[in-house]
């Protein structure tokens, strides 16, 4: 029996804009982790033209008291609470049909009878999905009519193809399923929506490869952002949060989030010792929510501080005298790349973190696989806080949001304002 509550749908504002049907995986805010950053971003942008009419899953219950924060750009919002263990064995059930465990797990025939009762009640001829795992409420037949424009984000199947390579037996067996069959469902919502698109040229050129030419120009790169005035090396941050007074390393990001916890993992066993046998007083904070197990137990060891989920991660990153991204595995562009950049930190990064961002090295800019090299850096920056950085206008220069999301609307057809 599933342990999810009851749906819910609020606000239903009489609007007379042009209504526009958003389904979402995860709740598009507040804007404080990767995704939701951009699909928030992206909300809000379509709301300027459209009258949104939501829906979403929350899977995490500190989320709910932020709902009543979409109603400024939302006509309706409607949201089902998400329940991991149980979402877990429905998508085990993709074993009996064929699918990849991603759709069931985010099936729910609520979610399809809302979307289809708010499809006919407001006429809607647009609609926008954010994540390949929400396009199945809108693939049947009766919904080919409208005009469909999803952002896949990332090409999520690329990433189990990077799982199953570092995994072996039926581990290696059952991410490879994953991979194979989710690349089959994003090459099938490619044929049947109006649009694709993904978060870098990057992404897009690496999903547009594998499509038929007629097909590739309907792919297309639509870049991050980041609120610069938000992330404002001159803002007054809060003061809430316990920031370490001595020189300390920052990595941010959601820990429960397999790849950035592969990423910490990595940089504990491999980059760490060097730093901590040339500088035993340095500190390495691990700075982001619902660390897993493997996360917390770090904490035993020499000079690292896993805070859990903390009230501003800018003082993390503005007060570190460098910010870390050594992701092993990546697809897409990291927004805590980004962040620490747009509040210009030094930053020592892998060649996959700083994909779709594409900044050269410089005296703030640090790109190395290697974990000597990592390391050498690191110990560099906190032996050397006066660095000249000009990370800050690289963002300026190339990753507003208001810049990035400009070729937005013109992924959909014009269309004169309508009463609804």
């Amino acid at each position: 029996m599933s342990n999810e509550s009851q749906p819910h749908s609020t606000n239903n504002k009489v609007s007379v804009k042009e209504p526009l049907l958003f389904l979402c995986h995860r709740i598009p805010f507040p804007p404080n982790k990767g995704d939701k950053i951009r699909s928030f971003n992206i909300l809000k942008k379509l709301s300027e033209t459209y009258a949104i009419h939501l829906g979403c899953f929350i899977d995490d219950p500190f989320d709910k008291q932020y709902v009543d924060g979409l109603n400024k750009y939302c006509a309706s919002v409607f949201h089902l609470d998400q329940n991991k263990t149980f979402s877990k064995i429905k998508g085990l059930s993709g074993f009996f049909t064929g699918k990849p465990i991603t759709l069931p797990y985010y099936y729910d025939k609520r979610m399809a009878q809302w979307t289809s009762a708010i499809v006919a009640e407001h006429k809607i001829a647009k609609v926008f999905v954010y994540s390949s795992s929400m396009a199945q409420y809108c693939q049947e037949s009766r919904y080919s009519a409208l005009e469909r424009v999803i952002d896949f984000v990332d090409v999520d199947s690329d990433k189990w193809r990077q799982y199953a390579q570092k995994k072996q037996g039926v581990a290696k067996w059952f991410f490879n399923r994953e991979y194979r069959l989710l690349a089959q469902v994003e090459d099938e919502i490619c044929a049947e929506f109006s649009h694709s698109l993904f978060v870098s040229p990057d992404e897009a050129a690496l999903f547009s490869a594998r499509q038929p030419i007629a097909l590739q120009k309907s792919v297309h790169g639509v870049l991050n952002g980041v609120d610069i005035d938000f992330f404002d090396p001159q803002a007054d941050f809060s003061a809430e949060s316990p920031v370490p007074t001595v020189p300390f390393i920052s990595f941010t990001g959601a820990m429960d989030y397999w790849a950035n916890v592969d990423a910490v993992l990595w940089f504990v066993k491999y980059v760490w010792p060097f730093i901590i046998a040339k500088n035993p007083q340095a500190i390495f904070c691990i700075v982001g929510g619902n660390p897993s197990s493997e996360v917390l137990a770090l904490a035993d060891q020499p000079g690292i501080v896993v805070t859990g989920r903390v009230h501003d991660i800018r003082p993390f990153i503005a007060k570190a005298t460098c910010v870390v991204a050594p992701l092993q595995i990546a697809r897409g562009i990291q927004n805590k790349v980004l962040e620490a950049m747009s509040l210009n930190k030094a930053i020592v990064v892998t060649t996959m973190a700083m994909e779709g961002i594409n900044a050269k090295e410089s005296s703030g800019v640090v790109i190395s696989d290697e974990a000597s090299v990592y390391a050498q850096a690191c110990l560099k920056y906190l032996n050397d806080s006066a660095v000249n950085l000009s990370n800050r206008q690289w963002i300026i220069d190339n990753f507003t949001w208001e810049n990035t999301l400009q070729p937005l609307q013109q992924y959909f057809s014009a269309k004169d304002i309508i009463n609804e």
